[in-house]
């Protein structure tokens, strides 16, 4: 086997491997967010860490899509290069589908199913933070797609998960104390 090809199958034995730790990371969140958002700082850095996680996670599984079509495709085929032709198209697109799943698993988290009744405010709520989170995922990635996602770029979009990881706790907390008075 070329070495390229070599590289291409263990880095996506690596993304398979982080993909199932990122399932169990994602059930643990889920089960202890409720508690830490009585502590906002602890509620900052735990939505944080798993946008992190979640963001890494999304430019790992793009780098190896990239790695099999310039490895194992012919270039001799447009249609699978389609997507790294038109990186922005496919990052919107990406994008818009993440953000929609995570407003309907956030709609799960206040009656454990998807309540047509409270999807709307949760959809409401997510506004800002989704705007924030849409920037940052569409970054990664177009500049995955591009291979051209440098450290500097990555610090900046862990930046805006911050942020966003603010925000998302600031109206937890805003919503706690309006529901309390």
């Amino acid at each position: 086997m070329k070495e390229g090809k070599k590289r291409t199958v263990i880095f996506g034995l690596v993304f398979l491997f982080f993909l199932a730790l990122s399932y169990v990371e994602n059930t643990s969140f889920f089960v202890y967010i409720r508690d830490s958002f009585v502590n906002p700082p602890v509620a900052v850095a735990l939505v944080f860490i798993h946008n992190v996680l979640a963001i890494s996670l999304i430019i790992l599984g793009m780098a190896f899509y990239v790695e099999i079509v310039l490895t194992f495709m012919p270039p001799k085929r447009k249609i699978e290069y389609v997507v790294l032709q038109n990186p922005e198209v496919f990052a919107v697109v990406f994008t818009v589908l993440i953000l929609l799943i995570s407003i309907l698993r956030a709609s799960t988290l206040v009656r454990g199913q998807i309540d047509i009744n409270t999807l709307a405010l949760v959809i409401l709520l997510s506004v800002p933070n989704g705007l924030v989170e849409g920037y940052g995922i569409f970054q990664a990635i177009k500049k995955t797609l591009k291979k051209t996602l440098t450290t500097l770029d990555l610090a900046k979009i862990y930046f805006v998960f911050f942020v966003a990881a603010a925000i998302e706790v600031g109206f937890v907390q805003a919503l706690l104390w309006v529901s309390a008075r």
